[in-house]
C-alpha cells in the first residue's frame, strides 16, 4: 500500500474519532454478559444496522437461549480473497455493571465494562470499513478484498458453543481470518494461541451415614480429591500444557459420606498433538478409581484446537509489521494461553490474526481499558492490511 492512501485513511480515520467514541460509550452502556440474551441481541441487531449501511447482507442465526449470531457479507472484487472479521458482543459481567461503572475517559485510558474485551474491536473493525469507503469515493466498488463476511459472535466469553459450528462453515470458504480481540497491554497482536479444553466430570459414590456405618458409603468427594492431585501432577509433563481443576462441588451435608462429587476442569496446550496427549492422560485419569465402587464419567465442554503459527501466518505478521511500520510504530506478534475464535479458523486451517483491536488491558476486573491514542493506529492498520490483502495476488490462503 503506498504511503498516500494509508495517510488518507488514516486522516479519516482520526475526523471519526470522536463519532467513534460516542458509539463506544453507547455499546459499553449495554450490559450484554454472555447469559444476558436482550443485551447481547441488542449489541448484534446495533451493529447489523450499521453494517447494513455500508451495504451488508445480514443472515441472524436464532438462539433460544444464548444471544444470536449476526453475519455480515459484503461483496467487492470478485477476484480478491475472502476474508473473515470476527468479533465477539458479549462481555463476563452480570447485569447492571453498567450503571455501576459507566463509561468513562481518564487521560489516555478509556475505561468501562467490554472496552477491550472486545466492543472497542467491534468498533474498530466497522471503522476500518468505513474509512476504507470514504477513501474510494462515491463508487460502488470501494471494498478492496473480493468478499469480507463480518461475524458478530454471541458467547465466545462461554467458550462460543452456539457460534463455533457457523464460524466452522463460514471459515471453510475464507482465505483469511482476521480477529478483532484487543491488542496485548504492550502493543502486540497474537500469532498464537493455546488450545482449550474444558472438562466436567461427573463422580458416582454411595451415601451412608458418616457416623453410623461410615464403612457402608463410597466417598466421591474423596475420589474426587484423589482425582485433582493426579491431574495436577500433569502440569509439567508437557512444556505447553496446562491443567486445572477449577471447582469441585460435592456432597451435601458433613455427616453423610458424599454421593456425588462435579469437577470443572480446564485443560490449555500450545501444540495440537501436546492437546490430544494430555486429553487421553486426563482420560485415563478419570477412568481410574482410587476409591472402590467409585464411578466416574467425563463429558467435554468446550473444546479449540490450538492456534499455531504456520508459514502462511507469518506472513500476515509480516505484512501487518510493514504496514505499521509505515504508520510510524512498532509491531511485534506474541503468544497468549488464553483461547478465543482465532482458535476455530485457524483449526479449520485458515490463515489467522488475532489482536487487532486498540491496545488495553485487565480484562474482566473493573480497571478493563484501552489506550484512547492506539484507537487511530489501531484503525487503520486493519484498514491498512484489509487494502493490501486485496492488492496482493499471492496473499496467504
Amino acid at each position: 500500500m503506498d504511503h498516500l492512501q494509508l495517510g488518507r485513511l488514516r486522516d479519516e480515520v482520526e475526523r471519526r474519532v470522536p463519532k467513534f467514541l460516542r458509539d463506544l460509550e453507547e455499546i459499553v452502556s449495554i450490559d450484554s454478559g454472555s447469559y444476558t440474551k436482550a443485551g447481547v441481541d441488542r449489541m448484534g441487531e446495533w451493529m447489523a444496522e450499521r453494517l447494513e449501511a455500508l451495504g451488508a447482507s445480514i443472515e441472524r442465526h436464532m438462539n433460544a437461549e444464548l444471544g444470536d449470531t449476526f453475519v455480515a457479507t459484503l461483496d467487492g472484487r470478485g477476484d480478491g480473497p475472502t476474508v473473515m472479521l470476527i468479533g465477539h458482543a458479549d462481555t463476563v459481567f452480570e447485569p447492571g455493571t453498567a450503571v455501576e461503572r459507566p463509561f468513562e475517559i481518564s487521560g489516555d485510558k478509556v475505561l468501562g465494562p467490554g472496552t477491550r474485551d472486545m466492543k472497542s474491536g467491534l468498533l474498530v473493525g466497522l471503522y476500518a470499513l468505513g474509512a476504507l469507503r470514504a477513501v474510494a469515493g462515491s463508487g460502488g466498488d470501494w471494498l478492496p478484498v473480493g468478499r469480507l463476511v463480518y461475524v458478530v459472535d454471541p458467547d465466545e466469553e462461554i467458550g462460543s458453543p452456539m457460534s463455533t459450528p457457523i464460524i466452522r462453515a463460514l471459515a471453510a470458504d475464507a482465505d483469511v481470518a482476521l480477529v478483532l480481540e484487543g491488542a496485548r497491554a504492550d502493543g502486540d497482536i497474537v500469532s498464537e494461541r493455546k488450545g482449550m479444553m474444558h472438562f466436567r466430570a461427573t463422580v458416582q459414590g454411595r451415601a451412608a451415614h458418616a457416623g453410623v456405618e461410615p464403612e457402608k458409603g463410597r466417598s466421591a468427594v474423596l475420589e474426587a480429591a484423589h482425582k485433582t492431585l493426579a491431574l495436577h501432577r500433569l502440569n509439567g509433563r508437557w512444556a505447553g500444557v496446562t491443567v486445572n481443576v477449577g471447582a469441585i462441588d460435592g456432597g451435601t451435608r458433613p455427616n453423610i459420606v458424599a454421593e456425588r462429587a462435579v469437577m470443572a476442569i480446564d485443560m490449555r496446550a500450545r501444540l495440537l498433538s501436546e492437546q490430544q496427549e494430555a486429553e487421553a492422560a486426563i482420560r485415563d485419569i478419570v477412568a481410574s478409581s482410587s476409591v472402590p465402587g467409585v464411578t466416574t464419567t467425563l463429558e467435554v465442554t468446550a473444546h479449540h484446537r490450538p492456534m499455531e503459527k504456520t508459514e502462511t501466518s507469518a506472513r500476515l505478521v509480516d505484512e501487518a509489521a510493514r504496514i505499521a511500520d509505515d504508520l510510524g510504530f512498532e509491531l511485534d506478534d506474541t503468544a497468549t494461553g488464553g483461547g478465543s475464535d482465532a482458535n476455530t479458523t485457524a483449526g479449520a486451517g485458515v490463515p489467522t490474526l488475532d489482536g487487532l483491536g486498540p491496545v488495553g488491558g485487565n480484562d474482566h476486573t473493573p480497571e478493563e481499558y484501552i489506550e484512547l491514542s492506539s484507537i487511530v493506529p489501531r484503525t487503520t492498520l486493519l484498514a491498512g492490511l484489509l487494502a493490501s490483502l486485496g492488492r496482493d495476488q499471492d496473499a496467504p490462503g
